[in-house]
């Protein structure tokens, strides 16, 4: 019996490398991005830096992601144009954000990104149907919280159409969060929040201000 190979310790690389090799060997696409996605998870568990979602990509099936609702950013169609062309040309650079519910996931940024690898042919044949997603911290569950990390996300890139701004800070607000909350999470002043409201003209919105009369009887 040869004992040459006895106590010799396999390094990560060498682990790394008989894993690849494993994954290659997979009869189909799906195996292979299963397999992939399952060496990820599994060194994202053991990652001094998982507390960051950007730590764990994964590829899944364009179709599991679906659109927010709220989303009051805009691209008009030849900056969505030039996405597309983009990610035909370069690949996908930035993964989708997403909240995950089980095999559902929501978009929290990334909405257009979102969109072309859904709907652009030419996209999904370079992806093979799949999208790269990166999954916010599971305490997100509340639609309130999603909203802000979507404002939060891309506040500061394309345009928000201020009926969508005013229709999130009005949710908001019908979530019991106060003004305060809202300035504060949405990166806003308060003067702003008070702008959104006033474009509602929702008397509601207002409770939790006191006004001073804006006249008084005579006597």
């Amino acid at each position: 019996m040869d004992h040459a190979g006895e106590g010799h310790v396999r390094s990560p690389s060498d682990i790394a490398r008989e894993l690849a090799a494993a994954i290659a060997a997979l009869p189909t696409v799906s195996a292979q991005v299963d397999a992939l996605n399952d060496a990820r998870r599994a060194l994202h568990a053991v990652s001094p830096l998982r507390s960051h979602p950007v730590d764990l990509v994964l590829w899944v099936p364009a179709e599991q992601v679906e659109a927010n609702d709220y989303n009051p950013n805009v691209t008009a169609r030849p900056e969505m144009q030039l996405l597309e062309h983009s990610i035909q040309s370069d690949g996908y650079t930035q993964p989708v954000v997403t909240w995950q519910d089980a095999d559902r996931r929501e978009t929290v940024d990334g909405f257009h990104r979102g969109e072309v690898g859904r709907k652009s042919e030419a996209v999904r044949s370079r992806t093979l149907g799949y999208l790269p997603v990166t999954t916010v911290s599971a305490d997100r569950a509340d639609r309130g919280d999603r909203m802000a990390s979507t404002i939060r996300h891309n506040r500061a890139r394309g345009r928000h159409v201020v009926s969508g701004m005013s229709a999130i800070v009005q949710e908001l607000s019908r979530r019991n969060w106060s003004d305060e909350r809202i300035r504060k999470e949405l990166g806003m002043d308060g003067d702003e929040v008070l702008r959104l409201k006033q474009i509602t003209g929702l008397a509601e919105l207002f409770s939790e201000r006191e006004f001073s009369q804006a006249w008084e009887p005579l006597e």
